[in-house]
């Protein structure tokens, strides 16, 4: 059987904010709490639980997407003129995309402080 991560907490200040932020810009949706966490199914073998019991460092969650995914979330960033996007690292939020590894990417901050990248060709 092939290592296959299942789930990860990610530390927020306001878990429902935070995983309704993330939900939104992949396209996806929240699910009922669990426990202390608030889901977000990313992919079958995949949830982002978002927790605010502890402490919050900044993390970053990058992700292979198609074509689709990126165009549709690059749609989303477009309405959202508050959120940081950018091609970073070097360019910082300048609301572009890079070109990097033959394909396009970009880095999002969330509003608790985490970046996610999505890129549509593999490093």
């Amino acid at each position: 059987m092939p290592i296959v991560l299942n789930h990860t907490i990610i530390p927020a200040t306001d878990k429902l904010g935070s995983a309704t932020f993330f939900a939104e810009l992949m396209g996806l949706a929240v699910s009922p709490p669990a426990g202390p966490f608030v889901p977000v199914r990313v992919n079958d073998d995949l949830t982002f639980d978002f927790d605010e019991r502890g402490r919050v460092e900044p993390g970053h969650y990058a992700f292979l997407v198609d074509d689709g995914t990126f165009d549709a979330v690059l749609e989303r960033l477009a309405q959202w003129p508050a959120v940081d996007y950018g091609s970073a690292p070097e360019n910082g939020w300048d609301r572009r995309i890079n070109r990097l590894s033959g394909g396009r990417g970009v880095y999002v901050r969330d509003p608790g402080g985490h970046s996610y990248e999505l890129f549509t060709a593999q490093p």
